[in-house]
């Protein structure tokens, strides 16, 4: 390695925050960028530890090969290091703002392990600000015609493996806007949507097209020699009370989709949460994010009640390393709501019991209960500890239960039980014509697992439109 006894000399040193003041005043990135001279640094605490945990299944599921790319950005190399970081990464800029970095909790440095995805996010933004990221169009094209159904992290995988293997790729979006979850399930100060976009106009200058605002009907896919579902696992989990029609009442991803459609447009959002008493239901990045944006729209306050304990504060001895710490975790959208409020707006094993709504039902307030579990391991209601909280805005985010309904039935196709279209062999071919990937295929999982996941079924379609491997 470039520098054997750097994580030694040098402590562990992630891209800052911006201050939680300044940043709540505004959708901007949360972090500041670190100069070149702290990311070598950084690179060089990257040991040569013979068995690199990092690249593993427990690790990166791109299988990274983030030992060499770090030695060679430790040593200054930096067009050299991404070149060898986009061997195996398409979207590095999306995974380093993203990802929750698996490869750094697999590191041999545990708790201290290197600021992989700060690197890599270093590197692809050096290459846009370098001209050194240039379209690649493929030098012929094999005339057989793809389409990828969604635009989110598998479909644009997916599709941009495609195009680089020489076939014609269109890529079918029911949005306005194309990225799918990038765009509308993940808040710009999280996510910035020009590097969506930045992306989006790469991949058509490489020869991909984009057709928005569309359905991915029967008769419109007929025409193509294979065709990639990509159309993410958007079913959310619901609440078993009533009144959930009342207005105030929303999904997360309906209430984030429709606050970045306003940063976008610079109008106020069709949902906003200013002066309001918000209370999120579910914890997660989804619902650390619903924390954040109600903030920003200035809410009167924000609750966040999540129905499991709090996670243990260090590693339960069935967690050991390289496995992912299932520790406490306070997310950027928590750290605010300390700063704004003077403590943390989770309240844990609670759900809620009732929705009480006003003449125009709207909601009003809702009644909290706390939740035990019993002989049997499940949760129930702990009679006698129902509370009442006041409630403008309830947003749930509570996961997803799998495919859309409108999807399966406009494409005629039936999910398991678990709402996936995973077929039984464990491949990504549905019969025919058609692939699966990403969250349609597995259910709601990490984007860099949906950027392997499209990446895979793109190498299988691959396979089937040449004829190879039994196809």
């Amino acid at each position: 390695m470039g520098k054997a006894t750097g994580f030694m000399e040098y402590a562990r040193a992630e891209n800052p925050y911006r201050d939680a003041e300044a940043r709540l005043g505004d959708f901007g990135d949360l972090h500041a960028a670190q100069p070149a001279e702290v990311r070598f640094c950084q690179a060089s605490r990257c040991m040569n530890c013979g068995v690199p945990f990092c690249q593993s299944d427990f690790g990166c599921p791109l299988h990274n090969l983030i030992p060499e790319w770090n030695d060679l950005l430790c040593r200054g190399q930096e067009q050299a290091a991404l070149d060898r970081l986009l061997q195996t990464a398409p979207f590095p800029e999306f995974t380093g703002r993203v990802c929750p970095a698996l490869c750094e909790k697999a590191c041999n440095l545990a708790d201290d392990g290197v600021t992989n995805r700060d690197n890599e996010l270093y590197l692809i933004e050096k290459g846009f600000s370098k001209g050194w990221i240039k379209p690649r169009i493929p030098a012929s094209r094999t005339g057989k015609r793809v389409a990828v159904v969604g635009s989110g992290p598998a479909g644009l995988a997916a599709a941009d493996l495609m195009n680089q293997m020489g076939h014609t790729v269109t890529v079918i979006e029911k949005a306005d806007r194309p990225g799918g979850l990038l765009m509308y399930g993940i808040p710009n100060m999280k996510l910035p949507k020009e590097i969506v976009m930045r992306r989006i106009r790469l991949m058509e200058a490489e020869g991909v097209s984009f057709l928005l605002n569309t359905e991915a009907r029967p008769d419109l896919t007929e025409d193509y020699d294979a065709v990639i579902l990509c159309g993410g696992a958007k079913k959310p989990r619901s609440l078993n009370v009533a009144h959930l029609d009342a207005k105030g009442v929303l999904f997360a991803v309906d209430y984030l989709t429709e606050a970045t459609k306003a940063v976008l447009s610079g109008t106020d959002p069709a949902v906003s949460a200013k002066g309001k008493h918000v209370v999120v239901v579910g914890g997660g990045d989804t619902g650390n994010d619903c924390v954040g944006t109600a903030l920003r729209q200035r809410c009167a306050s924000v609750t966040q009640l999540e129905m499991m304990p709090a996670a243990p504060e260090s590693r339960a001895p069935g967690n050991p390393w390289p496995e992912w710490p299932r520790t406490l975790r306070t997310d950027y959208g928590q750290i605010e709501a300390i700063a704004v409020q003077g403590g943390d707006p989770r309240i844990y094993e609670t759900t809620v019991q009732s929705i009480q709504v006003n003449e125009k039902n709207e909601i009003v307030s809702l009644t909290t209960v706390r939740l035990a579990k019993g002989p049997e391991g499940r949760l129930s209601p702990v009679p006698g500890t129902e509370k009442t909280l006041s409630c403008g805005l309830l947003l749930i985010a509570a996961g997803f239960v799998g495919c859309e309904d409108a999807t399966l039935s406009c494409l005629s196709l039936q999910a398991d039980a678990r709402g996936r279209l995973l077929p039984v062999d464990g491949s990504h071919h549905l019969g025919g014509k058609l692939f699966s990937a990403g969250d349609m295929r597995t259910g709601q999982s990490l984007v860099v697992r949906a950027l392997a996941d499209g990446r895979a079924a793109a190498a299988e379609a691959h396979r089937f439109l040449e004829g190879k491997n039994g196809f």
